[in-house]
């Protein structure tokens, strides 16, 4: 998933808290809530099914389930709205899902978070996976974009001294001059070009005139 690909409710998707009570439905039973609808950007995001036959009839709603306290959601619900080419998936209950968010492995006392004996690890929380994925999670590939592009932005403003040649005017505005020339000017003078000695070649020897 690039950043241009990232759609504008994934982040909403991630920081909302689910399987609460609906607080328009607390006298009814199965009011948890566990819907989530990407058109709308109302809080709270996340609603019961009682809500999704008032609100959201016809809105895009995905469901999403548990695994372990973590949510997940299948990946045939948002495999054509949201690219996870990169992220790790899992089979639970014969269905093919997707983790939400970042859920590092426990470790034993004294390991550190970095030691894997995994092929595969996660870029952001370090958890073994069990293909050739880059993460574990929507809310690491999240991360994983974010931080390529503070890294891009850091290489784009940093400052190069003797990188591309910037022409410009010298003070007198007769020249040019470059950021090459503008380092020497900053650096000591140059030593003047050794001279190599050349034997001059003698002319033709002459005899004195008789007299």
């Amino acid at each position: 998933m690039k950043r241009e690909m990232v759609p504008p409710w994934l982040e909403l998707l991630l920081a909302t808290q689910f399987f609460t009570t609906c607080p328009n439905h607390l006298l009814a039973s199965r009011n948890e809530c566990n819907l989530f609808c990407i058109q709308c950007e109302a809080t709270p995001a996340a609603f019961c099914n009682y809500c999704r036959s008032s609100d959201h009839s016809t809105h895009r709603v995905i469901q999403i389930r548990r695994s372990s306290y973590h949510d997940v959601v299948r990946v045939s619900e948002i495999e054509d709205i949201l690219d996870i080419s990169v992220v790790q998936t899992y089979i639970i209950n014969s269905a093919r899902v997707v983790f939400l968010n970042e859920h590092p492995q426990q470790r034993n006392y004294g390991v550190s978070k970095t030691t894997s004996s995994s092929t595969h690890n996660c870029e952001i929380c370090g958890r073994a996976l069990l293909d050739a994925f880059r993460f574990c999670s929507l809310g690491c590939n999240l991360k994983g974009i974010q931080n390529d592009m503070n890294m891009a932005a850091t290489i784009e403003s940093s400052p190069q001294c003797c990188g591309k040649a910037d022409v410009r005017k010298s003070d007198d505005g007769s020249g040019t001059t470059s950021d090459k020339d503008s380092c020497n000017e900053n650096n000591e003078e140059e030593p003047p070009p050794k001279k190599i000695a050349r034997h001059r070649r003698k002319g033709i020897p002459q005899r004195a005139p008789f007299f």
